[in-house]
């Protein structure tokens, strides 16, 4: 009996010594790199394992366990974000830009750019479509959340938009846009009628929808914001909000006694520091956001002065799109000299208005606007340029950074999924050559693009553009 038992022991033993070890296996490994914690600032040492689309471990220290890798990248001196988000750009044109916006989208990974929301338009099918595509990896570009058709009122300003000129128009538009399974609701400013306005928000926010938009003026800011107003895009209306006469601008809109522009100069003389720190609050209190659109706002004022044709971007914009760009052109280059006094005025005061809003901790969303109709104001660029209006704004590069991905994630309430370098979330980075908490323009020194877990070179992607000047 006692060999029998020796047998077995030795046996069992000389069983496990021949066990191979397990090595894990993983898609894609960026080593011995430095990896920015969004939320502190802080960059970890370490390495990150990436199995499909999702990121699988986050190791500190030198990179020394014992895997295999499709795809190993040397991460030394180089620092990995998470994939920069475009919070405002829009994809319209109808089909006749369709070619044109597809074309466009690989510029956002070009720029590290992994997501970006589309701020309503004509074009939802082909979003759509592009959606899939993307998702599959048979379309380089970004993920899309999109707000399909905007609303506004009768005869509205953008094609595509959806009517609401009666309280039943309101369900009625939110039915239609759930169909389409939109990520949020985009309402503008041209026709709608401000207590349609306020009740569209209303009604969308007791459905679960996610809202944003332009304010009209007849209407108060501290109205939209009670009323569930997710995020208040451009800072006019926070402008108009921080003035001591708001009740009295709204009133003479109402009564077509001033047009929208007209009321600036009269909102920027009666801002009120105390006033602004109310609605700062307000905003803080109904977790509201702001896109400030600093960098669109800097080209539109000086549209009448800055010569773009040899802008290296312009090069590659489809003629369908550059045609849309002459409307804007022609009101700059029209506009009385005292009005594109003013204009520029305007834009100074909105930069000061950005670093009050950031010092109340309102939380803001950089997005660029890019997109037709919207005068050298390029996909994929425009949003570094965005960050670095922040930080001249007074920003600091982290708290710029903070306003792409990590702010962008919270809004749509994707923080589960992404906006952070974090096991279990998706695998979409950025790695720079340069350190952007050094100066956030260097977030243009890119290096690599993951996106949903696939790598991507810039480099090798931008040769199909012929621009060799544009991605420098």
């Amino acid at each position: 009996m006692k060999l029998i038992k020796i047998l077995c022991i030795s046996i069992l033993i000389i069983s496990s010594s021949c066990k191979k070890e397990v090595v894990p296996s993983y898609d894609i490994v960026i080593a011995n790199t430095n990896i920015l914690n969004i939320e502190n600032g802080k960059y970890l040492k370490g390495s990150i394992f990436i199995k499909g689309d999702t990121i699988a471990e986050i190791v500190s220290g030198k990179d020394l366990r014992n895997y295999t890798t499709v795809s190993k990248i040397d991460g030394t001196g180089k620092f990995v974000l998470p994939g920069f988000w475009d919070n405002h750009i829009h994809l319209r044109g109808g089909d006749s830009l369709f070619h044109e916006n597809k074309d466009l989208l690989p510029l956002f990974i070009i720029n590290g750019i992994t997501t970006v929301r589309d701020a309503g338009g004509d074009m939802t099918p082909a979003i759509h479509q592009w959606q899939k595509e993307i998702a599959s990896g048979n379309l380089i570009g970004p993920t899309i959340y999109t707000a399909g058709p905007k609303i506004d009122g009768p005869d509205p300003t953008w094609a595509g938009s959806i009517e609401v000129d009666s309280i039943s128009d309101i369900k009625k538009a939110l039915d239609s846009l759930a169909a389409l399974k939109v990520d949020f609701v985009k309402l503008y400013d041209s026709k709608i009628n401000g207590d349609l306005y306020l009740r569209t928000i209303q009604q969308a926010t007791k459905r679960g929808m996610i809202t944003s938009g332009h304010m009209p003026f007849s209407v108060e800011l501290g109205d939209a914001i009670e009323s569930g107003l997710g995020a208040v895009e451009h800072l006019y209306y926070i402008l108009k909000g921080s003035s001591s006469q708001e009740p009295e601008i709204t009133s003479a809109i109402k009564n077509n006694e001033i047009t929208f522009w007209e009321a600036m100069s009269t909102l920027t003389k009666t801002y009120n520091d105390s006033i602004a720190a109310i609605r700062f609050n307000q905003l803080n209190d109904h977790n509201t956001f702001v896109v400030p659109t600093m960098h669109i706002g800097d080209v539109l004022s000086h549209l009448d002065e800055v010569d773009h044709k040899k802008d290296s971007y312009l090069k590659i914009m489809g003629q369908g799109i550059k045609k849309t760009y002459a409307g804007r052109i022609k009101r700059a280059k029209s506009a009385t000299e005292n009005a594109k006094k003013s204009r520029k005025e305007l834009n100074a005061f909105l930069t000061t208005l950005v670093k009050s809003l950031n010092e109340s901790n309102v939380q803001l969303l950089a997005g660029s606007d890019c997109g037709a109709y919207n005068s050298y104001v390029y996909p994929g660029i425009s949003l570094h340029k965005e960050l670095e209006a922040l930080q001249k704004a007074g920003l600091s590069p982290l708290e710029a950074l903070k306003t792409s991905a990590y702010n962008g994630a919270r809004f749509l309430k994707k923080e589960n999924l992404k906006g952070s370098i974090e096991v279990g979330k998706h695998a979409d980075l950025v790695i720079l050559n340069s350190n952007p908490l050094k100066n956030i323009s260097n977030t243009k020194d890119i290096d690599l693009v993951i996106k949903l877990g696939m790598l991507y070179n810039p480099k090798e992607i931008a040769k199909r553009y012929n621009c060799s000047d544009c991605f420098q």
